[in-house]
C-alpha cells in the first residue's frame, strides 16, 4: 500500500526533520525544514512563539501553573510549570535571534478534566491559561491566537518553522490557529 500524495496526508503526519515536545519539555528550532509537534494537550498548555524575521519557533508543553508547589521540581525541570517554562522558552529563543517585538505567541489546550467546567475541582487548565495570560500581560506580549478550554479535550499542536503556521488538531479535525 502506498502513501496518500502529500496533498491528502494530514499536516499532523510525521516527517523526518520533526521534532516531538514531551510533557514537561521545551523545544526551539531554527531549521526552516523543522516543525515542532506536541501530543495530549489537555489541561496542559502548548505555548508556541515564533519570531518571522528570525525564523526561530519554540513550543513549550507545560503542565501545571505555579512552581511555588514544588520548588526542586521547578529547578530540575522549569518545563514543568507555565510561570517557570514560559521565561525559559523567551530567553531560549533570544539566544536564537528572536527578539520579543516580533515574536507572535500563540496556545493551545487548558481543557477542563470534569463533565463540566464546575465540577473541575483543581482547574488546572484554567489556571495554566491565568498564569500565562499574567505573564505575558507584565512583561508586555501579546497572545496572537488561542484554542483553549473545553471538556477532556486533547489536542495536538504543529508548529512549522519557517512560516510559524501552527495548526491544531482536536475531535478528529485540523484547523489553523
Amino acid at each position: 500500500m502506498t502513501a496518500p500524495p502529500a496533498q491528502e496526508r494530514s499536516v499532523l503526519s510525521l516527517r523526518a526533520k520533526d521534532i516531538v515536545v514531551g510533557v514537561a519539555d521545551v523545544r526551539l528550532a531554527k531549521d526552516p525544514g523543522e516543525r515542532l509537534i506536541t501530543y495530549a494537550l489537555g489541561s496542559c498548555l502548548g505555548i508556541v512563539i515564533h519570531d518571522p524575521v528570525a525564523k526561530v519557533a519554540g513550543l513549550l508543553h507545560a503542565m501545571l501553573p505555579d512552581s511555588s508547589i514544588d520548588r526542586a521540581k521547578a529547578e530540575r525541570n522549569p518545563a514543568m510549570f507555565v510561570d517557570t517554562g514560559v521565561p525559559l522558552l523567551f530567553r531560549e529563543s533570544y539566544r536564537l535571534g528572536a527578539r520579543k517585538e516580533r515574536i507572535v505567541v500563540k496556545v493551545a489546550g487548558g481543557a477542563h478534566s470534569g463533565a463540566t467546567e464546575a465540577e473541575d475541582t483543581f482547574q488546572i487548565g484554567k489556571r495554566n491559561l491565568i498564569m500565562l495570560r499574567k505573564l505575558l500581560w507584565k512583561n508586555n506580549v501579546l497572545l496572537h491566537a488561542h484554542d483553549v478550554g473545553g471538556c477532556q479535550t486533547s489536542r495536538t499542536l504543529v508548529v512549522d518553522v519557517a512560516s510559524g503556521a501552527v495548526t491544531v488538531r482536536s475531535h478528529g479535525a485540523e484547523s489553523p490557529l
